[in-house]
């Protein structure tokens, strides 16, 4: 349906001058504080080591280079001597205790008794004794199992099944069950899962977009749809995006909120994990309300004038197209969105700026957080962002502008409003396939399942990746 030719009235031009103003100022400093924040690629790098020190032993030797690579001590202790001097902190026990055990089975024994010292001076007292035992040049004394199990007792909650391993090979070197056999297998299963599967995925994209560009080549390529929309005009989907989404949701329902949450919070603060996955879902539902509120009551004149599958065609039926869709759309976007990480590698090095939900998520071990976190990314952010970039801003800009520059204009949008600009370039070409699913598809509920599987393949690596 044609957007509507009615000139708007001057206080709301006003009113979305003001919005577009508070939005742009915003997302500029947010963009410029994203500088600031850590990247987790190395976070993520550190962890796919210790995944494969872990692995190591249940791999077989043919396996090793490919899966370990050559060495795999000496590149986990470069990973965790870079983490450690990046870090803000001294680092946890668990990560200086496994650095000055590998550096003491390598060529650093020296460096490893300085972090034992650093150490001791940072652990209570009933934990001084391993750490002295530890401490004896040039190899700590063999003790029996029973001993070994006294000495590792008061570290137990803080140890990562790595550590043990390594402690256990540190203290009982004639022990040849240090490892855990299923810790290992299953260690294995998910090295597989973050390193061969995802190559296996990119080489699949690559043939998809091979055959979608010889299809078009061959002209061979369906009819798109016609991009149907709500009739909203450009200073309503300013009103939505930059006054509901960004000054209203972004910005005032945290101000507003967040102390709200905190009396109603404080019973978790002994499950930090627990009280941030709630928090970050409860204040993502209010960040939702202003723009749903506003889209609401933009769309409450238009009622009885509805479309065929309503003004946002959502259009989940048939569920099976819907499915092939997003998987085959994902699949061809995710070599690209991996070649324009790698182009900002290359260009920027390191921009951080990484969100904060992954290393949430990946430092997470409560079940009942990463349920929180997990519904917060593959449910409700789908549901609502593809509501505001794809069911609202495409078709908006896409009846106006064309439907390239529609794609693309809220593909940009959508980057800019994940307030990272080291991810900016690959969120832009995830928006642009979401946006040329929805333009080619003609509904809505594929780019929710595609947004919802992009996130739950990042969710899922990030689970796998916790060591």
């Amino acid at each position: 349906m044609a957007p509507s030719s009615t000139a708007p009235p001057r206080w709301k031009l006003l009113l979305a001058a003001v919005s577009l103003l508070l939005c742009s100022l915003l997302w500029l400093n947010g963009l410029l504080q994203s500088l600031d924040r850590p990247s987790v690629g190395n976070a993520l790098e550190l962890r796919q080591r210790q995944l494969q020190m872990l692995a190591a032993p249940a791999l077989p030797d043919r396996l090793k280079p490919l899966l370990a690579g050559p060495d795999v001590l000496e590149q986990l202790t470069i990973a965790l001597e870079e983490s450690l001097a990046a870090g803000p902190g001294p680092g946890s026990p668990d990560q200086l205790l496994q650095l000055a055990l590998l550096q003491r089975r390598g060529e650093r024994a020296e460096a490893g008794a300085g972090l034992l010292e650093r150490l001791r001076a940072q652990v209570p007292p009933e934990r001084h004794e391993l750490v002295v035992l530890l401490e004896s040049s040039p190899d700590p004394p063999s003790v029996d199992r029973q001993r070994a199990a006294a000495l590792t007792a008061p570290w137990q909650d803080d140890l990562s099944p790595l550590t043990s391993q390594l402690l256990c090979q540190a203290l009982e070197p004639g022990q040849a069950d240090c490892g855990d056999p299923r810790r290992q297998g299953g260690a294995l299963a998910r090295l597989l899962a973050v390193s061969w599967l995802p190559a296996l995925l990119l080489l699949l994209g690559v043939a998809l977009l091979l055959r979608q560009l010889w299809l078009r080549i061959r002209r061979r390529h369906p009819a798109s749809p016609a991009l149907v929309g709500p009739p909203l005009d450009l200073v309503d989907v300013t009103l939505l995006i930059a006054g509901g989404f960004v000054v209203l949701g972004e910005l005032s329902v945290p101000l507003l909120l967040a102390p709200a949450l905190r009396p109603l919070l404080a019973p978790l603060d002994a499950t930090p994990a627990l009280q941030q996955g709630l928090q970050v879902l409860l204040l993502y539902l209010g960040l939702m309300v202003p723009p749903l509120l506003i889209l609401a009551t933009q769309l409450r004149p238009l009622a009885g004038r509805e479309p065929a599958n309503g003004w946002l065609q959502w259009r989940w039926r048939p569920a099976g197209s819907a499915i092939r869709g997003a998987l085959g759309q994902l699949l061809m976007v995710l070599p690209l969105v991996t070649f324009a990480g790698w182009l900002v590698e290359r260009l920027l090095g390191d921009p951080g700026g990484s969100n904060p939900l992954l290393d949430l998520v990946l430092t997470a071990r409560d079940p009942a957080a990463l349920l929180c976190f997990g519904v917060t990314a593959m449910v409700l952010a789908p549901l609502f962002e593809e509501t505001l970039f794809r069911g609202v801003l495409l078709p908006a800009l896409g009846q106006r502008w064309g439907d390239t520059a529609g794609v693309l204009v809220s593909a940009l949008v959508f980057g800019l409003a994940h307030l990272s600009l080291g991810e900016l370039l690959p969120l832009v070409v995830l928006g642009a396939g979401l946006g040329w699913l929805r333009l080619h598809s003609g509904r809505l509920g594929p780019c929710v399942l595609m947004h919802g599987l992009w996130n739950g393949f990042t969710f899922t690596n990030l689970v796998l990746l916790a060591v």
